[in-house]
């Protein structure tokens, strides 16, 4: 979970920008709470280099505070998608 200001600021198209450059799949989506949601699969430099990007941000935004869940990964996604 990411919180600050991270919604109108174009993080969802970031965050795919971000997993498109390093070849990661998964999903990342708004939250009704003002937060955004991601999950991230791959190669453990490139999940890695992705949350790196995503405590950043795109310009505009405010992250305060980045919640990191890991999980093994499930194989089930062929691609990174805004949801």
């Amino acid at each position: 979970m990411i919180a600050g200001r991270v919604q109108g600021v174009g993080f969802r198209w970031f965050a795919q920008d971000a997993a498109a450059r390093e070849g990661v799949t998964g999903w990342v989506r708004n939250l009704p709470d003002g937060r955004v949601e991601a999950y991230v699969e791959g190669d453990a430099e490139a999940v890695t280099r992705v949350e790196r990007a995503l405590r950043q941000g795109p310009r505009g935004a405010r992250v305060d505070h980045v919640e990191v869940d890991t999980e093994p990964p499930t194989g089930t996604y062929r691609q990174f998608d805004i949801r």
